[in-house]
């Protein structure tokens, strides 16, 4: 397996040699708390004498393994032997835990190493111990030990929380904010965190699904802090732009990215087939094609060809009237993806976040967001996530009727999707939807790169086809003079969809177009395009170079406008266990050049939308505006009777 020009190897001997460091430290370490307080029921610690309780068992042959007394400190190992009841046998999961810690010490410490040989910190700690370091060197000298401390900190949590994914049941442990956080060196930081994970385990670790939950959550938050920390930590640069793999363990460093185990998960909800989506055409078209785009995605790589060349959907927004199909059209993708998935055997996560993720709780609600975000964007799964009822989870900025929880999720959503540190690996895609649209900060709902318009049957035909899918077969009432299914046949359908936004719908775009088409003539060249779209800005001020973008990225979708083949999604050897450079190019014979017709009917779709959605807006104001004068008037004639 070839490995990635910009990624380097972190070999398995430089790992090993901190072995034993590693295990001295689970083993026993001092540590006075500087910045965290110790936990507020007592620690209870092993005075030192033995008893009947367990003993310390060796797992070096030819060691006693009775148990001698040792300093009071951090003793991780006898913590997690404590945590199953009193059982006097260690239990596998109780070795296995102890052994990913020392593998994720071990690591760290490795990391460490590697960083302050890279950046002449080894040699500024060797003339600091002989007391020769240069005075003019000292401040140089702290801030690479910090650097070295956070980079060490954050591999130990990152690397914990890999090893130990594949253990993780459905408990969950809600442990708070890590505080013991040091940044002095290395090694003073790993104690720091040792201790505060011991604690942790002491109030959490009450039984074996629950150590492994605690450890889970501490690792998380951990990485958490480190990262917030290492944002405006100087000298981190050499760490936070390397990218290292322990081929041992399949595990990637990328800086500050958490590198999450390749699981999937088993999906109950009930999948849909594409003939049992009933009109939408354009949306399970769209649909459709990007279960298969996501497809392509290459896991050496950590990239999709369809991202590289443009036309990869990463954000989407699905509006449309209540019971129209919004549902349908998840269980429909998550079906097909799930089902690609596991005839390549590929790791497929399914998330939604849901309006009960909203938290009271000062911070929660964009924790729970961030997680979120974090599950489906793992480079290490095909990823798809949904929100559904956008408008009730995301808050609108300046409505004093959005809650901090709503708002801190807007906050995360923006920055997720369309923020400075966003990369669009083409592993995942995120799809939001709504019955209310208008109700979606600008900002956020323009952050979504294509629109799918879910409307629902529309057609005779959509309605005896839906009406034949709802009845099921406990009946024998004829079908009568009519082509089951024909109307969905999807590029018949699809084609005509697209050729119907030739020419805009919504009332006020339709002016702006017989506008510029009377001063332009027919909208053939791309300064007639600018034209059109600096008239629609003049008519609609949200319309900015963030909707130009999306239209252009929807133009290049529709130059993807093919499906792969099903047989490359049947049969994986075909397409998508080919090498990334091999996929490019099948996908490049398949493309086909961008027209006018593409350019003005995705100008049109994008527009209508933002035109519907503005004119839904104002006429809700304005709708409670009246009722707030009704209220005031009626208010005023009680008054004045009362006053009578």
């Amino acid at each position: 397996m070839t490995m990635p020009a910009d990624q380097m190897e972190l070999r398995e001997e430089e790992i090993r040699k901190h072995y034993a460091a590693a295990l001295s430290m689970l083993e026993g370490v001092d540590h006075t708390p500087r910045i965290a307080k110790p936990a507020a029921a007592p620690v209870e610690r092993s005075s030192g004498v033995v008893t009947g309780a367990r003993r310390f068992r060796s797992t070096t042959p030819g060691l006693s393994s009775r148990r001698t007394a040792r300093p009071e400190g951090v003793r991780l190992m006898e913590r997690i032997e404590g945590a199953d009841g009193g059982d006097a046998l260690i239990s596998p999961l109780q070795a296995t835990m102890m052994q990913d810690l020392r593998r994720a010490l071990a690591i760290a410490l490795a990391v460490g190493e590697g960083y302050s040989e890279q950046t002449g910190l080894t040699a500024l700690k060797r003339e600091n111990l002989e007391n020769r370091l240069p005075r003019d060197k000292s401040a140089e000298f702290s801030e690479l030990l910090a650097a070295e401390a956070l980079a060490t900190l954050y591999t130990f949590a990152n690397a914990t929380s890999f090893l130990l994914a594949p253990h993780a049941s459905e408990v969950t442990v809600e442990i708070g904010a890590v505080e013991e956080v040091l940044t002095d060196n290395a090694q003073l930081a790993l104690h720091g965190a040792l201790w505060e994970l011991d604690q942790t385990l002491a109030q959490f670790a009450s039984d074996e699904p629950r150590l492994v939950a605690t450890v889970l959550a501490f690792a998380e938050q951990l990485m958490e802090k480190v990262a917030l920390r290492a944002q405006t930590a100087p000298r981190i640069a050499p760490f936070a732009d390397a990218r290292f793999k322990v081929e041992a363990d399949d595990f990637t460093i990328e800086g500050f990215t958490p590198a999450r185990r390749g699981r999937g998960q088993s999906l109950t909800m009930s999948f849909k087939k594409p003939h049992e989506v009933v009109g939408n055409h354009i949306a399970k078209y769209q649909a459709m094609k990007l279960a298969k785009m996501l497809m392509a995605y290459d896991f050496e790589r950590h990239l999709n060809p369809f991202a590289e060349m443009g036309g990869f959907i990463f954000t989407f927004m699905g509006d449309g009237a209540p019971g129209t199909g919004k549902t349908t059209l998840i269980q429909m993708m998550a079906g097909l993806i799930n089902d690609y998935c596991q005839v390549a055997g590929y790791p497929f996560r399914y998330q939604n976040f849901s309006v009960d993720q909203i938290d009271s709780y000062q911070g929660k609600s964009g924790q729970n967001a961030k997680s979120f975000i974090n599950a489906v964007i793992d480079p290490g799964v095909i990823g798809f996530g949904t929100v559904d009822d956008i408008d009730q989870i995301a808050g609108k900025r300046g409505d004093r009727q959005s809650s901090a929880g709503q708002l801190e999720v807007t906050a995360v959503f923006m920055e997720a999707f369309a923020g400075a540190n966003t990369v669009v690996r083409g592993n995942c895609t995120f799809g939001m939807f709504s019955n209310y649209p208008e109700n979606v900060d600008d900002a956020l709902r323009q952050r979504a790169g294509a629109r799918f318009l879910v409307d629902g049957p529309q057609t005779r035909e959509d309605y005896i086809d839906i009406l034949h899918l709802l009845m099921g077969k406990n009946h024998d009432i004829p079908l009568g003079e009519h082509e089951l299914y024909a109307a969905q046949e999807i590029k018949r359908a699809v084609a005509a969809s697209f050729e119907s936004h030739g020419r805009p719908k919504e009332d006020g775009l339709v002016e702006v177009w017989e506008k510029v088409e009377a001063a332009n003539g027919t909208l053939d060249t791309i300064a007639k395009l600018g034209s059109y779209l600096k008239a629609i800005q003049q008519a609609d001020p949200r319309f900015t170079g963030r909707a130009i973008k999306n239209i252009t990225d929807a133009v290049k979708v529709r130059a993807m406008d093919f499906e792969l083949p099903d047989e490359w999604m049947e049969q994986p050897e075909l397409f998508l266990f080919k090498s990334y450079d091999e996929k490019t190019a099948m996908i490049r014979e398949l493309m086909q050049p961008i027209t006018v017709e593409m350019v003005v009917q995705e100008i049109n779709r994008y527009a209508d939308s933002e035109f519907r959605y503005a004119d839904k807006s104002d006429e809700a104001a304005i709708d409670a505006l009246v009722r707030d004068f009704g209220r005031q008037e009626e208010a005023k004639r009680r008054y004045l009777e009362g006053k009578g």
